[in-house]
C-alpha cells in the first residue's frame, strides 16, 4: 500500500507528504487512520508513550512505531498532536522549531501564555498550526458559513451533554466540551466577547462536571451555552437566532434545518414554518485532516488557525474564572479574544 502511494506521487508531480501522529490513543488512532486513507501522504510513523499502543495502532496500519517522537522530525513534513492537554506546549513548540506543521487537538494548551508562545514560533519559522476544532468541519456548520445564510445573528444557544466517561478527565467540562460551541460561537457571530457570566459544578469529579455560560458580544449579540459530562443521555444540538427565523443544528443526526416566519398568506393558521435544509454528510475529521495537508502543502491559511484556537482557549479561560469566582468576568481588553 505504501509502496503504491511511493509509485503514484512520483507519477502525477508533486511529493508525498510523510505525516506522524504523536499520541495514539483514542482519538490519535482515528487520526492516522485518516493518515493512511490519503493517497498523497504517506503515513511515516504512529508514537504513544505507551509502547504496547504504539505497536498496535502501528501494525494495525502497517507503520512504523515509536514512544520517542523526537527522531521523527528530521523525516515529516506534518504531524498530528493527539497527546494530553498538558503535554501539547512542549511537543507543538520543538515541531515547529523544526519546521514541521502541526495539526494540534484541542484544547491546543493548557494556558494563553503557552498558546501565545506556540504563535510566536510558528510565525517566526513560518510554520503552518492548525487546532483540531473538529466541529467547524461538520456538514451544518460549513453550510451556514458559506451558504450565504447567516444574517447578523444575534443570538446562540448550545447544549453538548453526555454521558459519563472516563476519558479526558484530566480536564474539566469547559475544556473538555463547551470549548467546543465557544468555538463554533466565535465563528458563527463574528464579534469579541465583552462579557463572560458562568456557573459549574463538580458532580462525579473533582473538577466542573456541568456548567453554562452566558457570553456578551460586542456587537450586542449573546451566546448561552450548556455543557454536562454526566448526563443521562447526548445531546449536542445548536440553535441560531436572526431576524424573521433561527437555525438549529443537530451534530448527531447530521441535520441543518430552518424556522422561520410563514411567508405564504394563503396558509395563516400557521405562524411559522419549518424546513430541512440539505447538507451533504461526510467524515468531518478526514475533512479537517485534508484541509490541514491542503493548507501545508498550498500555503494556504488553516481553516481553524492557531490565532483562532488561542481565542477559544481564552475565553475558556475566562469562563473557568467566572465560575471559580464571583460568576462573572468582565472583559477590559476585548481586543485581546
Amino acid at each position: 500500500m505504501e509502496e503504491a502511494k511511493q509509485q503514484l506521487a512520483r507519477q502525477t508531480g508533486p511529493r508525498m507528504l510523510r505525516a506522524a501522529v504523536i499520541g495514539s490513543g483514542y482519538l490519535g488512532r482515528f487520526h492516522a487512520l485518516k493518515y493512511h486513507k490519503l493517497e498523497d501522504v504517506q503515513l511515516v510513523a504512529v508514537v504513544d508513550s505507551s509502547a504496547e499502543r504504539a505497536q498496535q495502532v502501528g501494525q494495525e496500519l502497517g507503520v512504523s512505531f515509536y514512544t520517542d517522537w523526537t527522531p521523527l522530525l528530521a523525516d515529516v513534513d506534518l504531524v498530528s498532536i493527539a497527546t494530553p492537554t498538558q503535554s501539547h506546549a512542549a511537543i507543538a513548540e520543538r515541531c515547529l522549531q523544526a519546521g514541521v506543521a502541526v495539526l494540534l487537538e484541542k484544547p491546543m494548551t493548557t494556558t494563553v501564555a503557552e498558546a501565545d508562545r506556540l504563535l510566536a514560533v510558528a510565525k517566526e519559522r513560518g510554520v503552518l498550526l492548525q487546532v483540531g476544532h473538529l466541529k467547524r468541519f461538520h456538514p451544518a456548520v460549513v453550510a451556514l458559513q458559506s451558504g450565504g445564510l447567516l444574517r447578523e445573528p444575534r443570538y446562540l444557544e448550545s447544549f453538548r451533554l453526555a454521558p459519563f466517561k472516563s476519558r479526558s478527565l484530566d480536564l474539566d467540562v469547559v475544556l473538555d466540551l463547551m470549548i467546543h460551541d465557544v468555538n463554533l460561537a466565535l465563528a458563527l457571530l463574528q464579534s469579541e466577547v465583552v462579557r463572560v457570566d458562568a456557573v459549574g459544578m463538580p458532580i462525579v469529579t473533582t473538577q466542573s462536571d456541568v456548567a453554562n455560560a452566558r457570553l456578551q458580544f460586542a456587537n450586542g449579540a449573546v451566546a448561552q451555552i450548556s455543557a454536562s459530562r454526566v448526563a443521562a443521555e447526548s445531546v449536542r444540538q445548536m440553535r441560531i437566532f436572526q431576524e424573521n427565523g433561527f437555525f438549529t443544528v443537530d451534530f448527531a443526526r447530521n441535520q441543518l434545518s430552518l424556522m422561520r416566519r410563514n411567508t405564504h398568506p394563503d396558509n395563516p393558521v400557521s405562524a411559522v414554518e419549518s424546513e430541512l435544509l440539505p447538507i451533504t454528510v461526510y467524515d468531518t475529521l478526514e475533512a479537517q485532516i485534508r484541509a490541514f495537508c491542503h493548507a501545508v502543502r498550498s500555503g494556504e491559511a488553516a481553516v481553524v488557525s492557531g490565532e483562532e484556537g488561542r481565542g477559544s482557549l481564552q475565553v475558556v479561560t475566562w469562563i473557568r474564572q467566572a465560575i471559580a469566582g464571583s460568576g462573572s468576568v468582565i472583559v477590559a481588553d476585548s481586543g485581546s479574544v
